[in-house]
């Protein structure tokens, strides 16, 4: 049986809470990612997501323009955004039930925890990527 530990990425992008949203742009650019764990230490505090920052900084509620808008990316901190205390798996969590808890939740990762430190993530692309590598059935 596959479990969370044969498909998770093991030291995902990290970022602390005081890290500006423009450095956590420029890392989920840079690592081709969609979300960030926040950590204290070793332990997590938070996720950051690519929603998350378009949420923060195209509210319908900002007056800014665009362009100023971008400027906001200074001015907030991962602490500003993140999701607190996210829900998390363990390397040894089975892969459907990591599955269930994506689609249940319509997250697109979680974080892997053991003994309350971060040790990994695993996102709905390492699941596609498991379901590519099945073979295809056979036609009658």
């Amino acid at each position: 049986m596959l479990t969370t530990s044969d498909l998770m990425t093991i030291d995902p992008e990290t970022v602390t809470q005081d890290t500006p949203l423009r450095t956590i742009v420029t890392t989920m650019n840079q690592a081709n990612i969609r979300q960030v764990l926040v950590i204290d230490g070793k332990k997590l505090v938070g996720i950051v997501t690519d929603r998350d920052i378009r949420l923060a900084v195209n509210s319908p509620l900002t007056s800014e323009e665009p362009l100023e808008r971008l400027e906001l990316l200074n001015d907030y901190k991962a602490a500003d955004c993140m999701t607190v205390n996210p829900r998390t798996v363990s390397p040894d969590t089975p892969i459907h039930k990591v599955a269930q808890l994506l689609s249940v939740y319509k997250f697109g990762a979680l974080p892997v925890v053991e003994n309350d430190e971060l040790v990994g993530i695993i996102t709905i692309t390492d699941l596609l990527n498991q379901m590519a590598l099945l073979p295809e059935p056979k036609s009658d």
